[in-house]
Protein backbone atom coordinates (compact mmCIF):
# COMPACT_ATOMS: atom_id res chain seq x y z
CA UNK A 1 0.00 0.00 0.00
CA UNK A 2 1.13 3.70 -0.21
CA UNK A 3 0.05 6.26 1.60
CA UNK A 4 1.12 9.88 1.88
CA UNK A 5 2.52 12.25 5.17
CA UNK A 6 2.35 15.23 5.81
CA UNK A 7 1.82 17.83 8.45
CA UNK A 8 2.07 21.42 10.42
CA UNK A 9 -0.39 23.46 7.65
CA UNK A 10 -0.92 25.95 10.42
CA UNK A 11 -3.70 27.33 7.98
CA UNK A 12 -4.57 30.66 8.92
CA UNK A 13 -1.44 31.65 9.85
CA UNK A 14 0.22 35.06 9.35
CA UNK A 15 3.65 36.41 8.90
CA UNK A 16 3.77 39.03 11.05
CA UNK A 17 0.78 40.26 10.58
CA UNK A 18 0.69 39.60 6.37
CA UNK A 19 -2.25 36.65 5.46
CA UNK A 20 -1.13 33.53 3.87
CA UNK A 21 -4.15 32.11 2.36
CA UNK A 22 -3.30 32.33 -0.91
CA UNK A 23 0.45 30.09 0.14
CA UNK A 24 -1.94 27.49 1.54
CA UNK A 25 -4.49 27.19 -1.38
CA UNK A 26 -1.28 26.81 -3.83
CA UNK A 27 -0.63 24.35 -1.78
CA UNK A 28 -3.72 22.22 -1.43
CA UNK A 29 -4.40 22.27 -5.19
CA UNK A 30 -0.61 20.75 -5.37
CA UNK A 31 -1.54 18.34 -2.85
CA UNK A 32 -5.14 17.43 -4.79
CA UNK A 33 -2.86 17.08 -8.24
CA UNK A 34 -0.23 14.88 -6.47
CA UNK A 35 -3.12 12.70 -4.87
CA UNK A 36 -4.52 12.46 -8.21
CA UNK A 37 -1.11 11.41 -10.04
CA UNK A 38 0.33 8.92 -7.32
CA UNK A 39 -3.10 7.35 -6.26
CA UNK A 40 -2.25 6.29 -2.72
CA UNK A 41 -4.21 4.86 -0.06
CA UNK A 42 -4.20 7.05 2.84
CA UNK A 43 -3.20 10.19 3.45
CA UNK A 44 -2.26 11.11 7.46
CA UNK A 45 -1.95 14.84 8.22
CA UNK A 46 0.19 14.77 11.68
CA UNK A 47 -1.15 17.59 13.27
CA UNK A 48 -1.30 21.56 13.60
CA UNK A 49 -3.53 21.80 11.19
CA UNK A 50 -4.57 25.38 11.85
CA UNK A 51 -2.26 27.86 13.50
CA UNK A 52 -4.27 28.90 16.32
CA UNK A 53 -7.15 27.06 18.72
CA UNK A 54 -9.60 29.60 16.92
CA UNK A 55 -8.38 29.94 13.75
CA UNK A 56 -10.30 32.03 10.83
CA UNK A 57 -13.52 30.85 9.24
CA UNK A 58 -11.32 31.04 5.94
CA UNK A 59 -8.98 28.93 7.23
CA UNK A 60 -11.45 25.98 8.15
CA UNK A 61 -13.11 26.46 4.88
CA UNK A 62 -9.95 25.81 3.29
CA UNK A 63 -9.70 22.44 5.37
CA UNK A 64 -12.97 21.08 4.82
CA UNK A 65 -12.97 21.52 1.19
CA UNK A 66 -9.98 20.21 0.44
CA UNK A 67 -11.24 17.37 1.96
CA UNK A 68 -14.49 16.94 0.22
CA UNK A 69 -12.58 17.55 -3.53
CA UNK A 70 -9.82 14.66 -2.01
CA UNK A 71 -13.25 12.28 -1.45
CA UNK A 72 -14.90 13.17 -4.93
CA UNK A 73 -11.85 13.07 -6.76
CA UNK A 74 -10.47 9.41 -5.10
CA UNK A 75 -13.29 8.16 -2.68
CA UNK A 76 -11.46 5.14 -1.69
CA UNK A 77 -8.62 7.46 0.13
CA UNK A 78 -8.35 7.34 3.83
CA UNK A 79 -7.62 10.42 5.94
CA UNK A 80 -6.35 10.46 9.08
CA UNK A 81 -5.79 13.80 10.93
CA UNK A 82 -4.63 14.92 14.30
CA UNK A 83 -4.66 17.79 16.56
CA UNK A 84 -1.04 19.49 17.32
CA UNK A 85 -0.30 21.74 19.97
CA UNK A 86 -1.69 24.75 17.96
CA UNK A 87 -4.89 23.16 17.63
CA UNK A 88 -7.45 22.64 19.76
CA UNK A 89 -8.42 19.16 20.09
CA UNK A 90 -12.33 19.41 20.54
CA UNK A 91 -12.38 21.39 17.57
CA UNK A 92 -10.87 18.99 15.36
CA UNK A 93 -13.11 16.36 16.81
CA UNK A 94 -16.20 18.91 16.26
CA UNK A 95 -17.45 17.21 12.78
CA UNK A 96 -15.51 14.22 12.90
CA UNK A 97 -19.25 12.35 12.89
CA UNK A 98 -19.23 14.20 9.55
CA UNK A 99 -16.08 13.67 7.96
CA UNK A 100 -16.13 9.93 8.41
CA UNK A 101 -18.90 10.10 5.61
CA UNK A 102 -15.98 11.17 3.71
CA UNK A 103 -13.64 8.30 4.80
CA UNK A 104 -11.77 10.77 7.38
CA UNK A 105 -10.50 10.76 10.90
CA UNK A 106 -10.55 13.51 13.03
CA UNK A 107 -8.76 12.40 16.46
CA UNK A 108 -8.21 15.48 18.81
CA UNK A 109 -7.59 13.90 22.39
CA UNK A 110 -7.00 10.57 23.90
CA UNK A 111 -9.85 9.42 26.08
CA UNK A 112 -10.05 6.92 29.19
CA UNK A 113 -13.12 4.55 30.15
CA UNK A 114 -14.39 4.30 33.38
CA UNK A 115 -12.24 1.13 34.27
CA UNK A 116 -9.10 3.43 33.67
CA UNK A 117 -8.71 1.55 30.71
CA UNK A 118 -7.16 3.53 27.33
CA UNK A 119 -9.87 3.61 24.47
CA UNK A 120 -7.80 2.22 22.39
CA UNK A 121 -10.70 1.50 20.15
CA UNK A 122 -11.21 4.99 18.33
CA UNK A 123 -7.55 5.61 18.33
CA UNK A 124 -6.90 2.41 16.03
CA UNK A 125 -7.63 2.89 11.93
CA UNK A 126 -7.44 0.73 9.36
CA UNK A 127 -6.03 1.70 6.02
CA UNK A 128 -7.16 0.07 3.36
CA UNK A 129 -5.94 -0.50 -0.30
CA UNK A 130 -8.16 0.04 -3.28
CA UNK A 131 -9.36 -3.65 -3.40
CA UNK A 132 -10.42 -2.26 0.45
CA UNK A 133 -8.71 -4.91 2.10
CA UNK A 134 -6.91 -4.14 5.68
CA UNK A 135 -3.47 -3.63 4.72
CA UNK A 136 -2.43 -1.83 7.66
CA UNK A 137 -3.33 0.05 10.88
CA UNK A 138 -2.90 3.35 11.81
CA UNK A 139 -2.35 4.77 15.87
CA UNK A 140 -3.46 8.14 15.87
CA UNK A 141 -1.88 10.00 18.89
CA UNK A 142 -2.59 13.82 18.72
CA UNK A 143 -0.42 16.24 20.84
CA UNK A 144 -0.66 14.85 24.43
CA UNK A 145 -1.75 17.37 27.02
CA UNK A 146 -1.57 16.89 30.83
CA UNK A 147 -5.26 16.47 31.38
CA UNK A 148 -5.77 13.83 29.68
CA UNK A 149 -2.75 11.67 30.50
CA UNK A 150 -2.60 12.29 34.70
CA UNK A 151 -5.01 12.42 37.15
CA UNK A 152 -6.50 10.20 40.06
CA UNK A 153 -6.09 7.14 37.82
CA UNK A 154 -2.41 7.57 36.23
CA UNK A 155 -0.82 9.12 38.55
CA UNK A 156 0.94 12.99 38.21
CA UNK A 157 3.54 12.37 36.46
CA UNK A 158 3.36 13.48 32.68
CA UNK A 159 6.01 11.99 30.97
CA UNK A 160 5.03 8.18 32.04
CA UNK A 161 1.23 9.16 31.66
CA UNK A 162 2.49 9.66 27.84
CA UNK A 163 4.46 6.51 28.10
CA UNK A 164 1.84 4.65 29.03
CA UNK A 165 -0.58 5.94 26.42
CA UNK A 166 2.03 4.48 24.08
CA UNK A 167 2.77 1.21 25.89
CA UNK A 168 -1.18 0.49 25.63
CA UNK A 169 -2.04 1.84 22.11
CA UNK A 170 0.78 -0.37 21.04
CA UNK A 171 0.06 -3.40 22.67
CA UNK A 172 -3.62 -3.03 21.31
CA UNK A 173 -2.71 -2.54 17.55
CA UNK A 174 -0.18 -5.82 17.97
CA UNK A 175 -2.82 -7.85 19.28
CA UNK A 176 -5.82 -6.53 16.37
CA UNK A 177 -2.86 -6.73 13.61
CA UNK A 178 -2.73 -9.99 11.30
CA UNK A 179 0.26 -10.93 9.46
CA UNK A 180 1.07 -9.16 6.97
CA UNK A 181 -0.60 -5.84 8.14
CA UNK A 182 2.18 -2.76 8.61
CA UNK A 183 1.80 -0.71 11.80
CA UNK A 184 1.79 2.89 11.19
CA UNK A 185 1.74 5.83 14.05
CA UNK A 186 0.79 9.32 13.29
CA UNK A 187 2.25 11.31 16.46
CA UNK A 188 2.42 15.13 17.18
CA UNK A 189 5.49 15.54 19.31
CA UNK A 190 9.45 16.56 19.62
CA UNK A 191 11.20 13.70 19.87
CA UNK A 192 14.60 13.75 20.91
CA UNK A 193 17.32 14.59 18.10
CA UNK A 194 14.83 16.11 16.25
CA UNK A 195 16.51 19.62 14.36
CA UNK A 196 14.47 22.42 15.79
CA UNK A 197 13.05 25.87 13.40
CA UNK A 198 14.86 28.99 15.29
CA UNK A 199 11.65 30.97 15.82
CA UNK A 200 8.60 29.27 14.49
CA UNK A 201 7.85 26.16 16.59
CA UNK A 202 5.71 26.64 19.93
CA UNK A 203 7.83 24.80 22.73
CA UNK A 204 6.17 21.83 24.17
CA UNK A 205 8.57 21.91 27.54
CA UNK A 206 6.67 20.11 30.66
CA UNK A 207 8.96 20.92 33.79
CA UNK A 208 11.86 19.57 32.67
CA UNK A 209 11.24 17.62 29.82
CA UNK A 210 10.77 19.02 26.61
CA UNK A 211 12.07 16.41 23.60
CA UNK A 212 10.53 12.71 24.18
CA UNK A 213 12.66 9.77 23.69
CA UNK A 214 12.07 8.15 20.23
CA UNK A 215 11.78 5.01 22.22
CA UNK A 216 8.22 5.65 22.43
CA UNK A 217 7.99 3.88 19.12
CA UNK A 218 8.54 -0.13 19.41
CA UNK A 219 10.55 -1.85 16.67
CA UNK A 220 6.60 -3.29 16.42
CA UNK A 221 5.78 0.04 14.36
CA UNK A 222 6.74 -0.43 10.94
CA UNK A 223 6.43 3.95 10.04
CA UNK A 224 6.20 6.73 12.07
CA UNK A 225 4.86 9.84 10.81
CA UNK A 226 5.50 12.82 12.97
CA UNK A 227 4.74 16.34 13.18
CA UNK A 228 5.60 19.47 15.06
CA UNK A 229 8.97 19.75 14.06
CA UNK A 230 8.87 22.25 10.24
CA UNK A 231 11.92 20.82 8.94
CA UNK A 232 11.98 17.53 7.25
CA UNK A 233 14.05 14.91 8.98
CA UNK A 234 14.81 11.32 10.86
CA UNK A 235 15.10 11.09 14.02
CA UNK A 236 18.46 9.44 15.32
CA UNK A 237 18.94 8.42 11.57
CA UNK A 238 15.99 5.50 11.82
CA UNK A 239 14.68 5.68 8.50
CA UNK A 240 11.32 4.37 9.81
CA UNK A 241 10.72 7.95 12.36
CA UNK A 242 10.13 10.87 10.10
CA UNK A 243 9.21 14.54 10.14
CA UNK A 244 7.60 15.55 7.37
CA UNK A 245 8.05 19.03 7.63
CA UNK A 246 5.53 21.97 7.33
CA UNK A 247 4.67 22.34 3.33
CA UNK A 248 5.30 26.42 3.42
CA UNK A 249 7.98 27.99 5.43
CA UNK A 250 6.48 29.78 8.28
CA UNK A 251 9.47 31.28 9.39
CA UNK A 252 12.23 33.82 7.90
CA UNK A 253 14.62 30.81 9.76
CA UNK A 254 13.03 28.33 7.41
CA UNK A 255 13.86 29.83 3.87
CA UNK A 256 16.18 26.95 3.10
CA UNK A 257 13.95 23.50 3.95
CA UNK A 258 13.31 21.86 1.33
CA UNK A 259 9.31 21.68 1.75
CA UNK A 260 8.17 18.36 0.75
CA UNK A 261 5.43 15.46 1.73
CA UNK A 262 6.72 11.48 2.06
CA UNK A 263 5.18 9.15 -0.38
CA UNK A 264 5.64 6.03 1.86
CA UNK A 265 4.98 2.48 0.19
CA UNK A 266 4.80 -0.81 2.24
CA UNK A 267 5.27 -4.22 0.96
CA UNK A 268 3.19 -5.92 3.58
CA UNK A 269 4.52 -5.05 6.86
CA UNK A 270 7.49 -3.93 5.41
CA UNK A 271 8.82 -0.49 4.71
CA UNK A 272 9.71 -0.62 0.80
CA UNK A 273 10.43 2.94 0.17
CA UNK A 274 10.06 7.27 1.08
CA UNK A 275 10.00 9.42 -1.14
CA UNK A 276 10.20 12.85 -1.05
CA UNK A 277 8.02 14.62 -2.78
CA UNK A 278 8.83 18.76 -2.99
CA UNK A 279 6.27 21.72 -2.45
CA UNK A 280 6.52 24.19 -5.34
CA UNK A 281 6.77 27.57 -3.08
CA UNK A 282 3.98 29.88 -4.40
CA UNK A 283 5.72 33.12 -2.43
CA UNK A 284 9.68 33.03 -1.69
CA UNK A 285 10.79 34.36 1.28
CA UNK A 286 13.83 36.76 0.87
CA UNK A 287 16.13 38.11 3.53
CA UNK A 288 18.50 41.03 3.01
CA UNK A 289 21.59 41.49 5.78
CA UNK A 290 22.26 41.62 8.06
CA UNK A 291 24.64 44.46 7.34
CA UNK A 292 25.14 48.66 7.40
CA UNK A 293 22.33 50.93 6.28
CA UNK A 294 24.12 52.23 3.47
CA UNK A 295 24.78 48.34 2.29
CA UNK A 296 21.35 47.77 2.55
CA UNK A 297 19.93 50.79 1.02
CA UNK A 298 22.67 49.65 -2.01
CA UNK A 299 21.01 46.37 -2.02
CA UNK A 300 17.24 47.28 -2.03
CA UNK A 301 17.82 49.76 -5.02
CA UNK A 302 19.06 46.44 -7.02
CA UNK A 303 15.85 44.04 -6.46
CA UNK A 304 13.37 43.85 -9.23
CA UNK A 305 10.99 46.65 -10.20
CA UNK A 306 7.06 45.59 -10.31
CA UNK A 307 6.42 43.62 -13.55
CA UNK A 308 2.31 44.58 -14.01
CA UNK A 309 2.05 41.52 -15.54
CA UNK A 310 2.77 39.30 -12.66
CA UNK A 311 0.11 37.94 -9.99
CA UNK A 312 1.44 40.42 -6.94
CA UNK A 313 0.33 37.21 -4.60
CA UNK A 314 3.48 35.60 -6.03
CA UNK A 315 5.54 38.93 -4.84
CA UNK A 316 8.75 37.21 -2.33
CA UNK A 317 7.97 38.37 1.57
CA UNK A 318 11.12 40.44 2.75
CA UNK A 319 12.48 40.78 5.96
CA UNK A 320 15.51 43.78 6.23
CA UNK A 321 18.09 43.38 8.78
CA UNK A 322 20.05 46.20 9.83
CA UNK A 323 23.07 46.64 11.39
CA UNK A 324 23.40 50.61 13.20
CA UNK A 325 25.51 52.78 15.39
CA UNK A 326 22.93 55.12 16.65
CA UNK A 327 18.65 55.01 16.59
CA UNK A 328 17.96 56.42 13.40
CA UNK A 329 14.34 57.65 13.25
CA UNK A 330 13.56 57.35 10.06
CA UNK A 331 14.62 54.04 9.64
CA UNK A 332 11.68 52.38 7.87
CA UNK A 333 11.00 55.80 5.88
CA UNK A 334 14.36 54.95 4.39
CA UNK A 335 13.84 51.52 3.68
CA UNK A 336 10.31 52.13 2.09
CA UNK A 337 11.43 54.96 -0.26
CA UNK A 338 14.00 52.54 -1.74
CA UNK A 339 11.39 49.61 -1.78
CA UNK A 340 8.99 52.39 -3.56
CA UNK A 341 7.93 50.09 -7.14
CA UNK A 342 10.30 47.11 -6.34
CA UNK A 343 8.83 43.59 -6.71
CA UNK A 344 9.12 42.75 -2.89
CA UNK A 345 6.18 42.82 0.46
CA UNK A 346 8.02 44.19 3.34
CA UNK A 347 6.72 42.60 6.41
CA UNK A 348 9.69 43.19 8.43
CA UNK A 349 12.41 45.49 9.57
CA UNK A 350 15.09 44.25 12.18
CA UNK A 351 17.76 46.61 13.81
CA UNK A 352 20.91 45.51 15.33
CA UNK A 353 22.73 47.79 17.66
CA UNK A 354 27.12 47.83 17.51
CA UNK A 355 28.11 48.06 20.95
CA UNK A 356 30.86 46.83 23.41
CA UNK A 357 29.20 43.22 23.42
CA UNK A 358 29.00 43.38 19.55
CA UNK A 359 32.91 44.19 19.68
CA UNK A 360 33.31 41.17 21.67
CA UNK A 361 31.60 39.26 19.57
CA UNK A 362 28.52 38.89 21.46
CA UNK A 363 25.32 38.88 19.28
CA UNK A 364 24.20 39.57 23.23
CA UNK A 365 23.41 43.37 21.66
CA UNK A 366 20.61 42.38 18.67
CA UNK A 367 17.25 44.02 19.68
CA UNK A 368 15.19 40.68 20.27
CA UNK A 369 11.12 40.95 19.63
CA UNK A 370 8.51 39.87 22.01
CA UNK A 371 7.70 37.32 18.96
CA UNK A 372 11.21 35.96 18.85
CA UNK A 373 11.27 34.70 22.92
CA UNK A 374 9.21 31.50 23.94
CA UNK A 375 6.95 32.45 27.00
CA UNK A 376 9.79 30.21 28.92
CA UNK A 377 12.36 32.70 27.84
CA UNK A 378 10.84 35.69 28.51
CA UNK A 379 9.84 34.30 31.65
CA UNK A 380 13.70 33.54 32.68
CA UNK A 381 14.33 36.90 31.55
CA UNK A 382 11.86 38.53 33.70
CA UNK A 383 12.88 36.77 36.41
CA UNK A 384 16.28 37.34 36.15
CA UNK A 385 15.23 41.67 35.78
CA UNK A 386 13.30 41.59 38.79
CA UNK A 387 15.40 39.34 41.17
CA UNK A 388 19.02 39.34 39.85
CA UNK A 389 19.72 35.48 39.71
CA UNK A 390 18.48 32.95 36.94
CA UNK A 391 15.00 31.19 38.00
CA UNK A 392 15.46 28.04 39.70
CA UNK A 393 14.10 24.74 38.16
CA UNK A 394 11.59 24.02 40.16
CA UNK A 395 9.89 27.62 39.09
CA UNK A 396 10.52 27.13 35.78
CA UNK A 397 8.71 23.99 36.05
CA UNK A 398 5.74 25.17 37.77
CA UNK A 399 5.48 27.92 34.97
CA UNK A 400 5.47 25.08 32.19
CA UNK A 401 2.55 23.56 34.18
CA UNK A 402 0.54 27.03 34.65
CA UNK A 403 1.08 28.18 31.01
CA UNK A 404 0.32 24.25 29.81
CA UNK A 405 -3.08 25.12 32.12
CA UNK A 406 -4.06 28.34 30.21
CA UNK A 407 -3.50 27.01 27.07
CA UNK A 408 -5.78 24.14 27.52
CA UNK A 409 -8.39 26.34 28.94
CA UNK A 410 -7.84 28.46 25.31
CA UNK A 411 -9.41 25.80 23.78
CA UNK A 412 -12.60 25.44 25.06
CA UNK A 413 -15.23 26.21 22.82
Amino acid sequence: MRLFHTSDWHLGQTLHGQERDFEHACFLDWLLSQLNLRQPDALLIAGDIFDTVNPPVKAQERLYDFIVQAHEQQPKLTIVMIAGNHDSGSRIELPAALMRRLRTHAIGRVQWLDDGVLDSERLLIPLTNSKGKTCAWCLALPFLRPAEVTGAALGDDYLRGIAQVHERLIAAAVERRNAGQALIAVSHAHLAGGSVSEDSERSLIIGNAEALPASLFSKDIDYVALGHLHKPQRVNREERIRYSGSPIPLSFSEIDYKHQILEVEFDGANLASIEPRLVPRAVHLQRLGPAPLTEVLEQLAELPVVDLLEDPQRQPWLEVRVRLDEPQPDLRLQIEAALNGKAVRLVRIAAEYAGRAAADGDDASALVELGQLTPHELFGRAWEQAYGSAVDEQTLADFAQLLQDVQQEEEQP
